[in-house]
């Protein structure tokens, strides 16, 4: 493809020259007119832009340039481009020369050195494009004098003199290379030609800039005139840094105001002043973290806490990598700061960078200097500044994770997050005045939260209370906690939190902006990578490499990254409430509802999923499952292998969701995501998590005439009401349910709000009742499908019959509902099947096979993590034990259950399992303890209703208290008290 036209040429080069980084309009006018721009320049700029595209999608290339406000931007992708892979290879090379790899970094030298087919930009037009010309070719002549010190080092002269005779010869300005000439030369027998390039040189400094040859040059002559030894020896030990004057450089800033709390970080600084020197390896430490987290402050404060530990000075410059109006500093310009503060003269200072740079290392390796670098941008902006190795100590900040430090350099890495509490309170203390808190603790905690501990937040929180006394402290907490002004007051002007974010933000990659943006648009605490797939509406793993890059960028924190568990992000709120603006301001109309709704059907099509999995059944019964998201289902077996894990995992982000969706008019998201997480809510006795949703979805089902979805949830509170031992209120729930469930046809729903009123009448002691809604419900799951709630019922009535004294009727019905659990393939159903078999069983009388069975429900609810069916488990097998007469054995399983009734706050259980503590008691001849068991336990029945089983507490305290009974009791004797027991 060929550009045609001066306009478009000096564009696309400057977009090729910024690959993968956006490139202002401004910047493109400037570099195409850079005096007077016409008045159409912006058009224009975009009329080139358009045409670029033309002539690439010829070529059969569509995603090369993107708008991205305020410009464009060129993305690399699978292209290439010579100048980074000219860059890249250049790097490598290096990296092997720092390694003693001298044969591998020439060939790498070599390979990008080939990449050169002409002059760089191929005339460029306009002074940005000159001077990134002049850059460029300085990079080569910088590689080539690079290249040719290693083959010196390598023996390989000979080969060297043409090559260098010619370079000399086009720049004889440049006296490295004239050095590198020189030795060649002398190496090659050619002494007096050696010493010729040096009076060449020496005449042409002296006649055209009236200034001697550097001290490299002079040093290695006098070398030459000597025929000295140390010729043979790398030019690097044959040429010494030039003397300095004697001068100490304190260029700290002064230390931050009210600096408060990082006591870890700067224990982990202190350290770094404890380290074994290395001759090699310079002492570096890393301080990143996002724009107003208190870096610069950290590291000035702890500078100027150990700056008399660095007698030869301390050196301070701001590389400005996110500055909003200034480019990045080039480390040429800092290099020259440092080299004039360390009393090197201007003349003395070498134009080229890399000379700099090595002038630099010379100086410092035997000084200890401390070096603060604040706001780096890049690995390559900071390399060159580093010491060679020594004894001295740099300090460096930036928001972004340098990650080409990782090995090779870094002697320490800090991420800073927000202070800790007390460290915010104490903070606003000393800015404010700790009169201003002192009536109102709780005030300054909150303040202190609405600013996410963020110092600069905090800052301007404490300075805005001090300027205007009459402004009290909960007054701007009440402002605060309007999440649409927070920003602005935490933002005067045109700085503060904003400003810094929108540094960051406008840095981004264009994919990796989108993201920040859309997931701010989540109301959820925290959410895994294929959250970022659904609002992006991409792939799982490009989703990954973006969110990571919001990580890097300090704009997303890891919040857990377990082993073997894919991690979690999360925002801090400011950070969110931004990236909410500027989903609103970028998106375009109709992006952010889009984004929201594919978010949405994903959590609901994993939890729909996941209940299906742990039932081993269809789900939902009786209406269609949500649709499948394109990129969900390949990831389905990983992300659900252990489908009560995913739940626990996603536990916070579903209540969040719900009430997310509530709130914004998606009543069926909000139902179906309630309904599919209750068997998790169940399982864990999250009943606060239970009842928060079910409601919310409720109102939201109720404000849209949703009644499949009223009705559901009002058999959830139904449920809930149940577990919670609320037997009247229940009934009231699900009676109202199965009204609207038989309306709507809907027979599957109507059985489970059957089967609950059945709990409720024999909870109540109404045996005949129950039976006959568990028929009415066993009709309903049978005409549905819906096997594992047949199983789950069967069960129920071996339980019924149970409480009837009916154990022959009840043997059969028990096997039944264990057999049709097992071909649901649930875990779930088939521990609850069991645990009835070992409840006949147990009543019948069959010990044995009764301890069996309950240990058979332990291993299956231990491996679910299902507590509550764990703690039923252990109670079931401490009655099987005390009535074999094993003491000691059930004591030990019973006080198992009992702890994990407190846990699990279950009062009916807890009745239960005190009953039977209070028989073991009496067993062993503890009747005191035994009657105030057994008044505990019954207590606690009369608090949850539970009439039958309050009765048998009171018969068994009664015989406690009888005086003419015997001292102790018998297993047996204590059964038949139980023969007419509930549960």
């Amino acid at each position: 493809m060929r550009v045609n036209g001066r306009r478009q040429s000096t564009v696309l080069s400057m977009l090729v020259l910024s690959a993968d980084r956006v490139v202002s309009v401004d910047t493109l006018v400037d570099a195409v007119w850079p005096e007077s721009p016409p008045a159409t320049a912006r058009n224009q700029i975009a009329i080139c832009v358009a045409t670029l595209r033309k002539s690439f999608k010829l070529a059969g290339v569509t995603d090369l340039l993107i708008t991205s406000p305020p410009g464009y931007l060129l993305a690399k992708g699978e292209h290439r481009i010579d100048v980074q892979e000219f860059l890249e290879r250049s790097e490598q090379g290096r990296d092997a020369a720092r390694h003693g790899r001298a044969e591998e970094a020439c060939a790498l030298f070599e390979e990008a050195l080939s990449i050169w087919r002409g002059a760089a930009l191929d005339e460029p037009a306009g002074s940005r494009l000159e001077s990134e010309a002049v850059r460029l070719e300085q990079m080569r002549l910088a590689l080539i004098e690079e290249r040719a010190g290693l083959m010196l080092q390598l023996g390989r002269h000979r080969v060297l003199t043409g090559e260098l005779a010619e370079l000399v010869a086009r720049h004889p300005l440049r006296e490295q290379s004239r050095e590198h000439l020189m030795l060649a030369l002398y190496r090659s027998g050619q002494r007096a030609e050696a010493l010729d390039t040096f009076l060449q040189g020496r005449r042409l400094l002296t006649e055209e800039l009236g200034i001697e040859p550097g001290p490299g040059l002079r040093q290695l002559h006098d070398l030459i005139l000597r025929d000295s030894p140390e010729l043979t020896r790398p030019p690097a030990t044959a040429a010494p840094a030039p003397a300095a004057m004697n001068t100490i450089p304190a260029q700290l800033p002064s230390d931050v105001m009210a600096f408060t709390g990082r006591q870890p970080e700067m224990a982990a600084l202190d350290r770094l002043l404890k380290e074994p020197y290395n001759p090699h390896t310079p002492a570096l430490a890393t301080i990143v973290g996002v724009g107003g987290v208190g870096k610069t402050a950290l590291a000035v404060h702890w500078a100027s806490q150990v700056a008399d530990r660095f007698p030869d000075g301390q050196l301070f410059a701001d590389l400005r990598g996110y500055d909003e109006e200034h480019a990045p500093v080039s480390p040429a310009a800092v290099l020259d700061r440092f080299l004039r503060a360390l009393g090197i003269g201007a003349p003395q200072i070498p134009v080229d960078g890399d000379e700099r740079a090595s002038l630099f290392r010379s100086l410092l390796s035997t000084r200890r200097t401390l070096i603060v670098l604040d706001n780096v941008r890049s690995f390559h902006q900071l390399r060159p500044l580093l010491p060679g190795g020594g004894r001295s100590v740099v300090l460096a900040t930036s928001r972004e994770s340098l990650g080409d430090l990782t090995g090779d350099y870094t002697a320490l890495s800090i991420r800073l997050r927000m202070l800790e509490p007390t460290e915010a309170t104490a903070l606003l203390t000393k800015l404010a005045g700790a009169e201003r808190f002192g009536s109102d603790p709780v005030a300054v905690e909150q303040l202190g939260a609405l600013c996410d501990r963020l110092p600069l937040a905090l800052r301007i929180a404490g300075a805005r209370l001090a300027a205007k006394p009459n402004l009290s402290v909960r007054n701007l907490v009440e402002r605060l906690r309007d999440q649409r002004c927070r920003l602005d007051v935490l933002s005067p002007g045109e700085g503060g939190v904003r400003a810094g974010f929108r540094l960051t933000y406008r840095d981004l990659p264009p994919e990796a902006a989108r993201m920040y943006r859309r997931l701010g648009l989540l109301r959820t605490a925290d959410f895994a990578s294929w959250a970022g797939a659904a609002v992006l509406d991409t792939d799982v793993w490009h989703a990954e490499e973006l969110i990571e890059d919001l990580v890097d960028a300090q704009l997303l924190e890891v919040t857990d990254a377990q082993p073997g568990r894919p991690p979690r992000y999360r925002f801090q709120d400011l950070l969110r409430l931004f990236a909410r603006e500027r989903a609103e301001s970028d998106e375009p109309a109709g992006e952010t509802d889009a984004a929201l709704e594919r978010a949405f059907a994903a959590w609901l099509w994993l939890a729909e999923e996941a209940h299906r999995r742990m039932d081993g059944r269809d789900y939902p019964v009786g209406r269609p499952p949500q649709d499948a998201p394109g990129f969900l289902p390949a990831q389905a077996d990983e992300l659900l292998a252990v489908p009560m894990e995913w739940f626990e995992s996603e536990r916070t982000a579903v209540t969040d969701l719900v009430a997310h969706a509530a709130e914004t008019g998606r009543a069926r998201y909000a139902w179906n995501l309630t309904e599919s997480a209750v068997p998790h809510f169940e399982t864990k006795n999250y009943l606060e998590d239970w009842q928060r949703c079910a409601e919310q979805a409720l109102a939201a089902a109720r404000r849209a005439d949703d009644l499949p979805g009223e009705a559901t949830m009002l058999r959830l509170l139904g449920s809930l009401a149940i577990y919670q031992r609320r037997y009247e209120q229940a009934e009231g729930w699900n009676m109202a349910a199965l009204r609207l469930l038989r309306n709507a046809g809907d027979v599957g729903g109507a059985a489970l709000a059957q089967r609950n009123l059945a709990m409720c009448a024999r909870f109540q002691g109404d045996w005949g009742r129950a039976l006959e809604h568990c028929e009415a419900a066993l009709h309903g799951f049978h005409a549905s499908g819906d096997t594992g709630n047949e199983a789950h019922l069967l069960g129920f009535q071996a339980q019924i019959e149970l409480d009837r004294g009916n154990t022959g009727g009840a043997l059969p019905l028990a096997e039944q509902a264990v057999a049709l659990s097992r071909s649901t393939g649930s875990v779930r159903a088939e521990a609850q099947s069991v645990y009835r078999l070992a409840e006949v069983r147990l009543r019948g009388g069959d010990l044995d096979e009764a301890s069996a069975s309950f240990r058979a429900v332990l291993r299956l609810t231990r491996g679910e993590g299902d507590r509550v069916g764990e703690a039923h488990a252990l109670r079931g097998l401490g009655q099987a034990q005390w009535s074999q007469g094993l003491l000691t054995a059930a004591e030990s399983t019973l006080r198992q259950a009992l702890e994990l009734t407190d846990e699990l706050a279950d009062r009916f259980l807890y009745a239960r399992v005190e009953t039977d503590l209070g028989c073991v008691e009496a067993i062993g001849g503890r009747r005191t303890e035994a009657a105030e068991r057994f008044g505990r336990a019954c207590a606690a029945f009369g608090e949850v209703g539970a009439q039958p089983w309050r009765a048998q507490a009171a018969r068994l305290l009664a015989a406690m208290r009888d005086g003419s009974a015997r001292p102790s009791f018998t297993p047996a004797e204590l059964t038949l008290l139980l023969a007419h027991q509930a549960g």
